[in-house]
């Protein structure tokens, strides 16, 4: 499956989590971390835990998984990154996503729409 067919998958595992502000950045020609983040917010632990599971089940299904899951909500993190190689997923609360604000960090990348 392609790179770009996995952020789509994992976009939509979000969506259906009733993630918000869901955006898919391609950096694959800024950075040899990763070639796409894909950055959400949630309004509560539950819905941030629940994001999580859905993104890695996802993945789980496609074969492929996690290199590192950092920021479990039981460690009352408000920030999780998922780190599956090619694409990393970053679920925020609201007032983590404001204020590490990856997207001007990363603005240069490319905005993907599905």
């Amino acid at each position: 499956m392609e790179i770009s067919e996995l952020a789509k998958g994992i976009y939509q595992a979000l969506d259906d989590k009733k993630a918000e502000e869901i955006s898919v950045i391609d950096i694959s020609s800024l950075s040899d971390i990763a070639d796409y983040f894909v950055i959400a917010t949630v309004n509560n632990t539950n819905q941030m835990d629940a994001a999580c599971d859905a993104v890695d089940e996802y993945m789980t299904k496609q074969g492929i998984t996690a290199k590192n899951i950092e920021g479990h909500v039981r460690d009352r993190s408000n920030w999780i990154l998922m780190d599956y190689t090619d694409i990393i997923v970053h679920i925020f609360d609201r007032e983590a996503r404001d204020f590490y604000n990856l997207e001007h960090i990363w603005k240069d990348g490319k905005s993907v729409t599905f």
